[in-house]
Protein backbone atom coordinates (compact mmCIF):
# COMPACT_ATOMS: atom_id res chain seq x y z
CA UNK A 1 0.00 0.00 0.00
CA UNK A 2 3.04 2.36 0.91
CA UNK A 3 4.09 1.99 -2.26
CA UNK A 4 1.26 2.24 -4.42
CA UNK A 5 0.49 5.52 -2.84
CA UNK A 6 4.49 7.35 -3.07
CA UNK A 7 4.18 5.84 -6.68
CA UNK A 8 0.63 7.66 -7.79
CA UNK A 9 2.58 10.84 -5.80
CA UNK A 10 5.54 10.57 -8.00
CA UNK A 11 3.79 10.45 -11.41
CA UNK A 12 1.20 13.06 -10.61
CA UNK A 13 4.38 14.63 -10.20
CA UNK A 14 4.84 14.21 -14.42
CA UNK A 15 1.35 14.53 -15.37
CA UNK A 16 0.29 18.02 -13.49
CA UNK A 17 -0.87 19.35 -16.51
CA UNK A 18 -3.79 22.11 -15.64
CA UNK A 19 -6.30 23.14 -18.15
CA UNK A 20 -6.19 26.61 -16.37
CA UNK A 21 -2.06 27.01 -16.41
CA UNK A 22 -2.87 26.30 -20.66
CA UNK A 23 -5.58 28.46 -20.84
CA UNK A 24 -3.15 31.46 -19.36
CA UNK A 25 0.11 30.94 -21.60
CA UNK A 26 -2.24 30.96 -24.36
CA UNK A 27 -3.46 34.49 -23.50
CA UNK A 28 -0.12 35.61 -22.49
CA UNK A 29 0.63 34.29 -26.05
CA UNK A 30 -1.76 36.53 -27.75
CA UNK A 31 -1.33 39.97 -25.78
CA UNK A 32 2.38 39.36 -26.72
CA UNK A 33 1.73 38.63 -30.06
CA UNK A 34 -0.75 41.48 -30.36
CA UNK A 35 2.16 44.07 -28.84
CA UNK A 36 4.51 42.69 -31.58
CA UNK A 37 2.76 42.69 -34.76
CA UNK A 38 0.97 46.29 -33.81
CA UNK A 39 3.83 47.77 -33.48
CA UNK A 40 7.11 48.89 -35.36
CA UNK A 41 9.44 46.10 -35.96
CA UNK A 42 12.22 47.93 -33.70
CA UNK A 43 10.07 47.59 -30.31
CA UNK A 44 11.22 43.96 -29.25
CA UNK A 45 8.50 42.77 -26.98
CA UNK A 46 9.66 38.97 -27.24
CA UNK A 47 10.82 38.91 -23.92
CA UNK A 48 7.71 38.82 -22.79
CA UNK A 49 7.43 35.71 -23.83
CA UNK A 50 9.19 33.92 -20.49
CA UNK A 51 5.88 34.49 -18.75
CA UNK A 52 4.49 31.65 -21.04
CA UNK A 53 7.62 29.67 -21.25
CA UNK A 54 8.10 29.83 -17.35
CA UNK A 55 4.72 28.81 -16.88
CA UNK A 56 5.08 25.43 -19.46
CA UNK A 57 8.19 24.15 -17.53
CA UNK A 58 6.54 24.75 -14.18
CA UNK A 59 2.80 23.45 -14.86
CA UNK A 60 2.80 22.14 -18.11
CA UNK A 61 5.56 19.30 -18.36
CA UNK A 62 8.61 19.13 -20.92
CA UNK A 63 6.83 19.06 -24.06
CA UNK A 64 4.64 21.82 -23.76
CA UNK A 65 7.76 23.62 -22.48
CA UNK A 66 9.27 22.68 -26.09
CA UNK A 67 6.50 23.76 -28.01
CA UNK A 68 6.37 26.95 -26.09
CA UNK A 69 9.43 27.78 -26.51
CA UNK A 70 9.89 27.03 -29.70
CA UNK A 71 6.98 29.25 -30.65
CA UNK A 72 8.17 32.12 -28.88
CA UNK A 73 11.63 32.00 -31.04
CA UNK A 74 9.87 31.57 -34.25
CA UNK A 75 7.33 34.31 -33.88
CA UNK A 76 10.26 37.00 -32.42
CA UNK A 77 12.47 36.21 -35.29
CA UNK A 78 9.10 36.55 -37.77
CA UNK A 79 7.88 39.32 -36.64
CA UNK A 80 11.41 40.81 -39.02
CA UNK A 81 9.21 40.34 -42.00
CA UNK A 82 5.66 40.76 -40.82
CA UNK A 83 3.53 42.84 -41.69
CA UNK A 84 6.47 44.04 -43.47
CA UNK A 85 6.21 47.82 -43.72
CA UNK A 86 9.81 48.43 -44.03
CA UNK A 87 13.23 46.56 -43.80
CA UNK A 88 14.43 45.81 -40.58
CA UNK A 89 17.76 47.41 -39.59
CA UNK A 90 20.89 45.36 -38.23
CA UNK A 91 20.72 46.46 -34.98
CA UNK A 92 16.68 45.33 -34.99
CA UNK A 93 18.05 41.89 -36.32
CA UNK A 94 20.68 41.39 -33.38
CA UNK A 95 18.37 42.61 -30.60
CA UNK A 96 15.72 39.83 -31.83
CA UNK A 97 18.86 36.83 -32.17
CA UNK A 98 19.37 38.16 -28.66
CA UNK A 99 15.49 37.77 -27.55
CA UNK A 100 15.45 34.29 -29.26
CA UNK A 101 18.75 33.22 -27.20
CA UNK A 102 17.03 34.56 -24.24
CA UNK A 103 13.78 33.27 -24.79
CA UNK A 104 15.67 29.50 -25.58
CA UNK A 105 17.95 30.06 -21.88
CA UNK A 106 14.91 30.63 -20.41
CA UNK A 107 13.10 27.19 -21.87
CA UNK A 108 16.52 25.27 -21.02
CA UNK A 109 16.62 26.75 -17.45
CA UNK A 110 12.46 26.45 -16.85
CA UNK A 111 12.76 22.59 -17.86
CA UNK A 112 15.80 22.19 -15.93
CA UNK A 113 14.27 23.35 -12.98
CA UNK A 114 10.87 21.08 -13.63
CA UNK A 115 13.67 18.13 -13.58
CA UNK A 116 15.05 19.41 -10.21
CA UNK A 117 11.50 19.73 -8.34
CA UNK A 118 10.72 16.16 -9.68
CA UNK A 119 13.82 14.71 -8.70
CA UNK A 120 13.22 16.77 -4.82
CA UNK A 121 9.64 15.82 -4.87
CA UNK A 122 11.06 11.70 -5.42
CA UNK A 123 13.41 12.00 -2.71
CA UNK A 124 10.95 13.11 -0.26
CA UNK A 125 8.03 9.91 -1.23
CA UNK A 126 11.35 7.95 -1.15
CA UNK A 127 12.28 9.79 2.58
CA UNK A 128 8.56 9.66 3.90
CA UNK A 129 8.57 5.78 3.12
CA UNK A 130 12.19 4.63 4.68
CA UNK A 131 10.35 6.47 7.21
CA UNK A 132 6.91 4.98 7.79
CA UNK A 133 9.08 1.60 7.47
CA UNK A 134 11.13 2.09 10.09
CA UNK A 135 8.14 3.39 12.13
CA UNK A 136 6.30 -0.10 11.22
CA UNK A 137 9.80 -1.97 12.39
CA UNK A 138 10.14 0.14 15.25
CA UNK A 139 6.13 -0.65 16.30
CA UNK A 140 6.67 -4.63 15.53
CA UNK A 141 10.12 -4.96 17.54
CA UNK A 142 8.62 -2.93 20.32
CA UNK A 143 5.51 -4.73 20.63
CA UNK A 144 7.16 -8.37 19.81
CA UNK A 145 9.85 -7.67 22.94
CA UNK A 146 6.13 -6.15 25.29
CA UNK A 147 5.04 -9.83 24.48
CA UNK A 148 7.65 -11.80 25.18
CA UNK A 149 8.34 -10.43 28.88
CA UNK A 150 5.11 -12.23 29.92
CA UNK A 151 6.31 -15.51 28.97
CA UNK A 152 9.72 -15.58 30.35
CA UNK A 153 8.78 -13.58 33.90
CA UNK A 154 5.85 -16.67 34.06
CA UNK A 155 8.76 -19.10 33.45
CA UNK A 156 11.72 -17.61 35.53
CA UNK A 157 8.67 -17.62 38.91
CA UNK A 158 8.02 -21.38 37.94
CA UNK A 159 11.33 -22.49 37.69
CA UNK A 160 11.90 -20.63 40.88
CA UNK A 161 9.52 -22.16 43.04
CA UNK A 162 10.68 -26.04 41.24
CA UNK A 163 13.79 -24.73 42.52
CA UNK A 164 12.38 -24.22 45.92
CA UNK A 165 10.98 -27.83 46.26
CA UNK A 166 7.32 -26.62 45.75
CA UNK A 167 6.36 -29.41 43.12
CA UNK A 168 8.47 -31.68 44.65
CA UNK A 169 12.11 -33.23 45.63
CA UNK A 170 14.75 -31.48 44.16
CA UNK A 171 18.04 -33.18 43.77
CA UNK A 172 21.71 -31.11 44.11
CA UNK A 173 22.40 -32.31 40.26
CA UNK A 174 18.47 -30.59 39.58
CA UNK A 175 19.23 -27.40 41.47
CA UNK A 176 22.32 -26.85 39.80
CA UNK A 177 20.17 -27.50 36.31
CA UNK A 178 17.38 -25.50 37.47
CA UNK A 179 20.00 -22.50 38.35
CA UNK A 180 21.39 -22.49 34.94
CA UNK A 181 18.09 -22.19 33.35
CA UNK A 182 16.65 -19.26 35.32
CA UNK A 183 20.29 -17.51 34.87
CA UNK A 184 19.55 -18.07 31.26
CA UNK A 185 15.72 -16.88 31.35
CA UNK A 186 16.69 -14.21 33.65
CA UNK A 187 19.06 -12.65 30.65
CA UNK A 188 16.70 -13.30 27.79
CA UNK A 189 14.64 -11.07 29.93
CA UNK A 190 17.37 -8.61 30.63
CA UNK A 191 17.67 -8.24 26.98
CA UNK A 192 14.15 -7.93 25.91
CA UNK A 193 13.83 -5.21 28.60
CA UNK A 194 17.13 -3.51 26.92
CA UNK A 195 15.34 -3.54 24.18
CA UNK A 196 12.59 -2.14 24.70
CA UNK A 197 14.21 0.77 26.49
CA UNK A 198 16.15 1.60 23.77
CA UNK A 199 13.12 1.49 21.31
CA UNK A 200 10.79 3.61 23.96
CA UNK A 201 14.09 6.13 24.47
CA UNK A 202 14.37 6.79 21.09
CA UNK A 203 10.51 6.90 20.29
CA UNK A 204 9.46 8.67 23.27
CA UNK A 205 12.90 10.50 25.13
CA UNK A 206 14.98 8.98 28.43
CA UNK A 207 12.65 9.79 31.07
CA UNK A 208 14.80 10.20 34.60
CA UNK A 209 14.22 10.32 37.99
CA UNK A 210 16.92 12.72 39.05
CA UNK A 211 17.77 13.09 42.54
CA UNK A 212 21.61 13.35 44.46
CA UNK A 213 23.37 10.01 44.03
CA UNK A 214 26.93 8.74 44.81
CA UNK A 215 28.32 6.95 42.09
CA UNK A 216 31.01 5.19 44.24
CA UNK A 217 27.75 3.85 45.72
CA UNK A 218 26.46 2.55 42.02
CA UNK A 219 29.42 1.51 41.59
CA UNK A 220 29.87 -1.27 44.33
CA UNK A 221 26.16 -1.98 44.31
CA UNK A 222 26.84 -2.88 40.67
CA UNK A 223 30.36 -4.80 41.05
CA UNK A 224 28.70 -6.85 43.96
CA UNK A 225 26.15 -8.01 41.53
CA UNK A 226 28.76 -9.06 38.92
CA UNK A 227 30.26 -11.07 41.41
CA UNK A 228 29.10 -14.03 40.05
CA UNK A 229 29.84 -13.53 36.56
CA UNK A 230 33.28 -12.44 37.12
CA UNK A 231 33.95 -15.57 38.89
CA UNK A 232 32.91 -17.77 36.08
CA UNK A 233 35.44 -15.87 33.85
CA UNK A 234 37.81 -15.54 36.48
CA UNK A 235 38.01 -12.01 35.93
CA UNK A 236 39.03 -9.70 39.18
CA UNK A 237 37.26 -6.15 39.55
CA UNK A 238 38.83 -3.69 41.40
CA UNK A 239 37.48 0.04 42.61
CA UNK A 240 40.00 3.15 43.04
CA UNK A 241 40.35 6.86 42.99
CA UNK A 242 43.16 6.92 40.67
CA UNK A 243 46.52 8.35 41.98
CA UNK A 244 44.90 8.71 45.51
CA UNK A 245 43.31 5.75 47.45
CA UNK A 246 41.17 7.97 49.49
CA UNK A 247 37.94 7.60 49.47
CA UNK A 248 35.77 10.25 48.24
CA UNK A 249 31.82 10.71 47.44
CA UNK A 250 31.41 11.08 43.76
CA UNK A 251 28.03 13.51 43.98
CA UNK A 252 25.76 13.88 41.10
CA UNK A 253 22.15 14.67 39.97
CA UNK A 254 21.01 11.77 38.46
CA UNK A 255 18.85 8.78 38.07
CA UNK A 256 20.50 6.31 40.51
CA UNK A 257 18.58 3.06 38.58
CA UNK A 258 19.80 4.39 35.00
CA UNK A 259 22.93 5.16 36.39
CA UNK A 260 23.07 1.41 37.78
CA UNK A 261 22.67 0.14 34.32
CA UNK A 262 25.62 2.51 33.41
CA UNK A 263 28.00 0.53 35.53
CA UNK A 264 26.47 -2.77 34.82
CA UNK A 265 26.60 -2.25 31.12
CA UNK A 266 30.25 -0.89 30.91
CA UNK A 267 31.50 -3.83 33.65
CA UNK A 268 29.79 -6.74 31.86
CA UNK A 269 31.78 -5.20 28.41
CA UNK A 270 34.97 -5.15 30.40
CA UNK A 271 34.38 -8.58 31.34
CA UNK A 272 33.50 -9.95 28.13
CA UNK A 273 36.24 -8.51 26.82
CA UNK A 274 38.81 -9.63 29.17
CA UNK A 275 40.96 -12.80 29.08
CA UNK A 276 40.88 -15.41 32.24
CA UNK A 277 42.78 -14.45 34.84
CA UNK A 278 42.40 -11.00 34.07
CA UNK A 279 41.68 -7.49 35.62
CA UNK A 280 38.33 -4.94 35.48
CA UNK A 281 38.89 -1.61 37.09
CA UNK A 282 36.57 0.93 37.64
CA UNK A 283 39.04 4.55 38.46
CA UNK A 284 37.14 7.57 39.78
CA UNK A 285 38.43 10.96 39.40
CA UNK A 286 37.76 14.81 40.12
CA UNK A 287 37.57 17.16 37.81
CA UNK A 288 36.60 21.05 38.09
CA UNK A 289 32.73 20.87 37.95
CA UNK A 290 32.56 17.11 36.72
CA UNK A 291 32.77 13.79 38.18
CA UNK A 292 35.10 11.18 35.55
CA UNK A 293 34.38 7.49 35.67
CA UNK A 294 36.72 5.37 33.71
CA UNK A 295 36.26 1.46 33.48
CA UNK A 296 39.89 -0.35 32.20
CA UNK A 297 39.89 -4.18 30.59
CA UNK A 298 43.02 -5.83 29.59
CA UNK A 299 41.55 -7.58 26.62
CA UNK A 300 42.83 -7.05 23.20
CA UNK A 301 41.84 -3.46 22.75
CA UNK A 302 39.58 -1.79 20.37
CA UNK A 303 40.86 -1.68 16.26
CA UNK A 304 40.43 1.72 14.40
CA UNK A 305 37.57 0.67 12.52
CA UNK A 306 35.26 -0.13 15.51
CA UNK A 307 36.12 2.69 17.67
CA UNK A 308 33.52 5.12 15.43
CA UNK A 309 31.03 2.46 15.62
CA UNK A 310 31.03 1.30 19.58
CA UNK A 311 28.00 3.37 20.46
CA UNK A 312 26.04 2.54 18.03
CA UNK A 313 22.56 0.37 18.39
CA UNK A 314 23.04 -3.52 17.85
CA UNK A 315 26.74 -2.73 16.61
CA UNK A 316 29.12 -6.16 17.89
CA UNK A 317 32.17 -5.11 16.09
CA UNK A 318 34.74 -8.54 15.89
CA UNK A 319 36.54 -9.60 18.64
CA UNK A 320 37.45 -13.16 20.68
CA UNK A 321 35.32 -11.84 23.70
CA UNK A 322 34.30 -14.33 26.08
CA UNK A 323 30.16 -14.37 25.14
CA UNK A 324 28.72 -12.13 22.71
CA UNK A 325 26.02 -9.31 23.12
CA UNK A 326 23.51 -7.74 21.70
CA UNK A 327 24.81 -4.64 20.45
CA UNK A 328 22.47 -2.79 22.84
CA UNK A 329 24.06 -2.31 26.52
CA UNK A 330 26.88 0.23 24.74
CA UNK A 331 23.81 2.09 23.18
CA UNK A 332 21.83 2.42 26.17
CA UNK A 333 24.64 3.61 27.85
CA UNK A 334 25.58 6.67 26.17
CA UNK A 335 21.64 7.44 26.05
CA UNK A 336 21.58 7.16 29.38
CA UNK A 337 24.67 9.81 29.56
CA UNK A 338 23.86 11.83 27.05
CA UNK A 339 20.41 12.57 29.02
CA UNK A 340 21.84 14.06 31.73
CA UNK A 341 24.20 16.40 30.01
CA UNK A 342 27.23 14.27 30.25
CA UNK A 343 29.71 12.89 27.98
CA UNK A 344 31.29 8.70 26.83
CA UNK A 345 33.97 8.17 24.67
CA UNK A 346 36.22 4.71 24.63
CA UNK A 347 40.10 4.47 23.92
CA UNK A 348 42.58 2.27 23.93
CA UNK A 349 44.71 1.16 26.61
CA UNK A 350 48.05 0.83 26.64
CA UNK A 351 49.88 -1.56 26.12
CA UNK A 352 46.98 -3.48 26.32
CA UNK A 353 43.07 -3.36 26.84
CA UNK A 354 40.28 -0.73 26.41
CA UNK A 355 39.12 2.03 28.24
CA UNK A 356 35.46 3.39 28.40
CA UNK A 357 35.37 6.74 30.25
CA UNK A 358 32.18 8.60 31.27
CA UNK A 359 32.06 12.47 32.33
CA UNK A 360 29.04 13.79 34.45
CA UNK A 361 28.04 17.75 35.73
CA UNK A 362 29.20 16.82 39.48
CA UNK A 363 26.72 18.17 42.44
CA UNK A 364 28.06 20.56 44.76
CA UNK A 365 29.18 19.91 48.08
CA UNK A 366 26.92 22.72 49.77
CA UNK A 367 23.95 21.60 47.73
Amino acid sequence: MIKESNEDKTIALHKNFSWSSLWQVISLFAVVLILEFVTPVDYVFGYLYTGPILISASRLGRKATFYTTLAAVGLTILNLWLPGDKIAEPSTVASRIIAAIALIVTGILGDRNRQYEIAIAQQQVQLQSQQELARVREDFASTLTHDLKTPLLGAIETLKAWEQGKFGTVTPTHHKILEKIIRSHQSRLQLVETLLDVYRNDTEGLQLQLAPVDLVTIAQAAIASLTDLAASRQIYINLGYGDSDFRRAMRVNGDALQLARVFTNLLTNGINHSRRGGKVEVVFESQTGYCLVKVLDNGLGITSEQLPHLFERFYQGHSDRQAKGSGLGLYLTRQIISARGGTIWAENRLPQGALFCFRLPALSVYT
